[in-house]
């Protein structure tokens, strides 16, 4: 079967990449909501045809293989569910700044498990509060920048402000990202990947008010949606799970991770650089409710149920699906999840927030973790934080911070971002 992908894949891949195929130096679109289908309002065209061949590659001659499979999955998903259902937030690994050298394996093997963990105290409460500070400052002096939703601004478009400069280069940060970086590994010589650093990304940040509900973000991941059927060494990240033996995956190998294409359409929320962790620095105090993140801590059962998905209809007995439809997987766009699209997750249950987030507290999540944010700020003041992801060393990502510090200099967006109107003061 593997071999049948490889023959087809690329093709498939090569033909409909489009604009992708040329450099492109930011993206089209004004601001986060052209990332999410959910949050623009705009219904997205169906899959064409050809996906259906590509569904096939992955299931012919390995129906029986795969049911078997599937349906193990979806009993070992329901206990797992019912766990997290149970202890909630408690789940979520905890540990403080200070301790990250000397984590027992246990609450290691936990962070994994769960694809998420609060580091501590990484800055000092005060610090992390001027960060916020300054940040109101460059609001200021750069109005002409958009931010989302219009009505209601919580994420701002602008990328060089003082403190989002300090906090990517602060010790304190970068020996943090360092950690949950480490906890990857590779076969791959230190020439092609080198988890043991990370470097510098420049991204969004965000200052959410009370009463909110326009920044609404459902249930996805980042890392582009249909590429990870699509992309020869992006599915070969899943190659355990859709060859029926979802049990033996391991969600940190690196091996083809590095030369994965996260973005055969040029899209919005495309990324120029494997982002091994997503993450955000809080700037606020921030409880369950209060404009937070959600996450979904059974990494590896619901990063199985994700590929293994379109392939089933979701009946019982499991049956094979023939169309080209991925479920809510759309070209250009993250994948998102809800419960018509993928009922099994019960992500009413099973979606878990963060506990309790100081100023100066660094949250991660790993790149294949479903997670959003709270429907509505139900606090009493800002939900505020500066997200800044961990980046492993790359060929292709130390090529794309050299093109950052030249977006940097001018003052104008990253590639990765839409293009802005004025230049950042």
């Amino acid at each position: 079967m593997l071999s049948r992908i490889k023959l087809l894949v690329p093709n498939l891949a090569l033909a409909t990449r489009g604009v992708a195929t040329t450099a492109t130096r930011g993206k089209i679109g004004g601001d986060i909501s052209s990332v999410f289908p959910s949050l623009s309002g705009i219904a997205p065209p169906p899959l064409p045809g050809r996906y259906a061949e590509l569904k096939r590659l992955f299931t012919a001659g390995r129906e029986r293989v795969l049911a078997e499979s599937w349906e193990k999955l979806l009993l070992d998903l329901e206990k797992e569910t019912a766990v997290v259902k149970r202890f909630g937030s408690d789940l979520i690994p905890q540990v403080e700044f200070k301790d990250l050298a000397s984590l027992s394996k246990a609450k290691i093997k936990d962070i994994k498990k769960r694809g998420v963990v609060v580091i501590k105290n990484v800055l000092p409460e005060k610090e992390a509060l001027s960060m916020k500070e300054s940040l109101k400052e460059h609001i200021e002096r750069n109005s002409w920048a958009k931010a989302f939703p219009a009505d209601s601004p919580a994420v701002y478009e602008l990328y060089w402000s003082p403190a989002q400069r300090a906090a990517r280069a602060h010790p304190s940060l970068i020996a943090s990202q360092c950690f949950v970086n480490s906890l990857w590994h590779s076969s791959l010589p230190p020439s092609m990947v080198d988890t043991s650093m990370s470097l510098p990304y420049a991204d969004r940040f965000r200052i959410r008010q009370p009463g909110d509900a326009g920044f609404a973000l459902g249930a996805h991941i980042d890392g582009g949606s249909v590429e990870r059927w699509e992309d020869l060494e992006y599915s070969l990240c899943y190659e355990k799970i859709w060859t029926g033996r979802w049990e033996e995956y391991d969600a940190f190998n690196a091996d083809h991770r590095v030369h994965a294409m996260m973005d055969l359409y040029d899209g919005a929320g495309s990324c120029g650089v494997w982002r091994s962790w997503q993450g955000w620095l809080s700037l606020s105090t921030t409880s369950p409710g209060e404009g937070t993140l959600l996450v979904n801590p059974v990494l590896k059962h619901a990063t199985a149920y994700t590929i293994l998905r379109p392939f089933f209809t979701p009946s019982t007995p499991p049956t094979i699906s023939t169309t080209p439809h991925f479920p809510n997987s759309v070209q250009g766009a993250c994948q998102e999840f809800n419960n018509s699209t993928h009922p099994h997750l019960r992500l009413d249950d099973v979606m878990t927030h963060v506990p309790r987030i100081s100023p100066g507290d660094y949250v991660f999540w790993h790149c294949d973790t479903i997670h959003a944010v709270d429907r509505v700020h139900q606090g009493a003041s800002d939900s505020s934080v500066l997200y800044i992801p961990a980046v492993p060393w790359t060929v292709e990502s130390q090529a794309y911070v050299e093109r950052q510090r030249e977006a940097e200099r001018r003052g104008v967006s990253p590639e990765d971002f839409p293009v802005g109107v004025g230049v950042e003061v």
